[in-house]
């Protein structure tokens, strides 16, 4: 299939092409771009801004080698506290906002969201416990014994107090935090008074807890209510963003970003596709605040506008508060970017000596690390980890349910192969050896100047002319887009498309790009010792892979970190020096595949315990379980209830109600 190696906008598109069909004054990574294209595709747009829009969208979706691609693109966590309960829940949460409650946010980071919830779990004793948790407490649990909950669950706190609480809360998310402390510090000078010492002293660690809150924001500004800062830093050819989020006047934390781009590409037009694709899923603020001048910067301030239905400006600021929240950030973009820079260098001498250490022609540029997980064979888990130049690869990290009925319950070796078979099996399907990997396949030939330099008048006229070409269309957004000949003033997207080859060669003029990662692995490290190594080197062969690279690494005789004995084909076993980078390197690798493994056999095994008769009923999802416990609290409860209490209750229909009495009452 055809492989996307560029999606670009254009107002005038004739202009666009013809320029990339001279071949005369381009750079390394356009030469390249173009010798590699085979066939072009078009889609028409009402309007630029609506074009803006659908190119930032098809990049994130398609991954094009030659656009600066976002790499690090997790959805951003939020503070809820909850509105569908008598008792608000304060708890962290990611994904759509489906739960009736104030959402507070965006956090950069799961980190910055987990500080700010103890905080505010010691300030304002709101609980953090599930609805089924709450429901089915009798005395409290061990939060309120540490004063992190008032406990509501069992009346320690009376319900109007409670909601006070709640109260204070909302109120000092919500930017009112100089009113709450001050609160605060009135009612501790009044208990104080009082004599009533013990509750002067809870809400003196209440004020501590929010000054604490306060302290770790670094800064607060005070005449900047909703902006996201971003600073862009360059060395040595790669970047980093910086971005900071405040909030109702808070500093809600940072995170760095480092866009894969071409070094020869602008600081503007690098900052500009980042935005663009940064806030393609994510709600904007009310104003963005830069370290650069931007291409297009009023064109995106307009396609933001009209997709949020919130008027917001973009600005460089020159002056005041602002700009010193710029410069802060584009400090923090330098120092991010300077260490990542000496991490990457650190992690290439790494793999230099692991090469050499188990003879290997050259340092490898990916390592995959295998491990199972189970407790005497069930919830068995096997567990994929990669590792390269950038350190730990958790995009590529796989995992494996183990559910052979073949498989003698805690046999390890067959776990392996099973685990190593399925892996291999599948990379051999869809990324053969010798080709490159999905992202760098390509077609060698280079396009004929004349047809380029009249682009046909539609997408689909496009596709006809390139028939021999297996299409890969472009998902338009939902928008009618006009069908007719390009004009000098359409607005249009266009795709260059690559074949997919057994090999791709370098035009004339271009280099290859060494930020490519490699879909195979250079190593194999199983942790293990021979017995493993050899149910992987017999599995490798099965598929066909035998030429791959592996290394067995059992633990010393006392499980001692420092006395791991190395198994590697064609040698006896042996150890590395006490000393050695290569040994500490291999260590991490071992205890993050069994970190990995453990973890996600734990998830596993937690939810095979919390498992409900209610999962057994067909037509009872998650939020009809949920609206059922929440009526009746448990399952019990739920059994013994009669058809017509069942119909009853909110969110449950007369069919799900006869569902869930039939399955409690069969013989009824």
């Amino acid at each position: 299939n055809g492989d996307v190696l560029y999606v670009g906008k254009a107002r005038n598109i004739r202009a666009r092409i013809a320029a990339y069909a001279r071949g005369q004054a381009h750079t390394n990574r356009i030469a390249r771009m173009i010798a590699e294209t085979a066939a072009m595709e078009f889609v028409i747009t009402g309007t630029e801004t609506e074009a803006l829009l659908l190119e930032a969208n098809l990049i994130k979706q398609l991954k094009p080698r030659y656009n600066v691609l976002l790499r690090d693109d997790k959805s951003f966590p939020y503070i809820l506290v909850t509105k569908d309960h008598v008792s608000p829940q304060i708890t962290k949460h990611r994904g759509a906002r489906n739960r009736p409650g104030d959402y507070y946010g965006p956090f950069a980071s799961v980190w910055a969201v987990n500080r700010t919830l103890n905080a505010l779990q010691r300030a304002f004793l709101l609980r953090s416990c599930s609805d089924s948790f709450y429901e089915n407490r009798t005395r409290p649990c061990l939060l309120f014994q540490i004063k992190r909950c008032a406990g509501p669950c069992t009346g320690e706190v009376s319900h109007t107090a409670y909601q006070q609480l709640v109260a204070e809360a909302r109120d000092f998310l919500s930017g009112k935090s100089r009113a709450v402390r001050a609160h605060l510090g009135a009612e501790m000078q009044d208990a104080s008074d009082a004599l009533e010492f013990e509750r002067a002293a809870r809400l003196r660690d209440r004020i501590a807890a929010l000054s604490a809150i306060q302290a770790s924001q670094d800064i607060n500004p005070q005449a900047t209510e909703e902006a996201d800062v971003f600073a862009l830093a360059r060395q040595a050819g790669h970047f980093c963003v910086e971005a900071f989020f405040f909030r109702n006047f808070q500093n809600w934390g940072n995170r760095a970003y480092f866009p894969k781009a071409d070094p020869g590409l602008g600081d503007a037009e690098v900052l500009s596709a980042f935005l663009a694709q940064f806030y393609d899923d994510k709600p904007t603020p009310k104003l963005i605040l830069l370290s650069h001048e931007i291409d297009e910067q009023e064109l995106l301030r307009e396609a933001l506008s009209a997709r949020s239905g919130v008027r917001l400006e973009i600005i460089v600021p020159k002056r005041g508060e602002k700009r010193d929240l710029v410069a802060h950030a584009g400090r923090n973009a330098a120092e991010a970017l300077a260490r990542r820079l000496a991490d990457t260098s650190s992690q290439e001498k790494l793999l230099a000596a692991t090469g050499a250490a188990f003879g290997l022609d050259k340092a490898p540029r990916r390592i995959e690390v295998y491990d199972n997980s189970h407790i005497m064979g069930t919830n068995a888990i096997g567990a994929l980890i990669v590792a390269g130049p950038q350190g730990f690869m958790k995009p590529h990290y796989r995992t494996f349910n183990i559910k052979s009925e073949e498989l003698t319950p805690g046999d390890d070796y067959a776990m392996m192969r099973e685990v190593l078979k399925r892996r291999f099996s599948r990379l051999v399907k869809e990324n053969p050896r010798g080709a490159a990997p999905a992202e760098m396949t390509a077609d060698v030939r280079a396009p004929d100047p004349a047809p380029i330099a009249s682009p046909p008048a539609t997408k689909e006229q496009s596709a006809a002319d390139t028939s021999e070409l297996p299409p890969r269309p472009l998902d338009p957004p939902p928008t009618q887009f006009s069908k007719r000949r390009l004009g000098a003033d359409d607005s249009a997207i266009y795709a260059t498309q690559a074949l997919a080859m057994s090999s791709a060669s370098v035009p004339a003029g271009a280099t290859a790009d060494p930020d490519e990662f490699p879909a195979w692995p250079d190593l194999v490290v199983i942790d293990g010792g021979k017995g493993q190594l050899q149910a992987a080197l017999a599995t490798l062969a099965e598929v066909g892979t035998a030429d791959v690279p592996v290394v067995a690494i059992a633990k010393g005789p006392d499980r001692n970190a420092g006395r791991e004995t190395f198994h590697v084909p064609g040698r006896d076993a042996f150890r590395l020096e006490p000393r050695d980078p290569a040994l500490y390197f291999m260590q991490r690798l071992r205890d993050e595949a069994h970190r990995f493994a453990i973890g996600t056999h734990r998830a596993k095994r937690s939810r095979e315990l919390v498992k409900s008769p209610l999962d057994e009923i067909g037509g009872v999802g998650p939020r009809r379980k949920r609206a059922l416990l929440l009526h009746f609290g448990t399952v019990k409860a739920i059994a013994r209830a009669s058809l017509d209490d069942l119909a009853h209750a909110p969110g449950v229909n007369a069919a799900t109600a006869k569902a869930v009495y039939s399955f409690f009452h069969p013989n009824a």
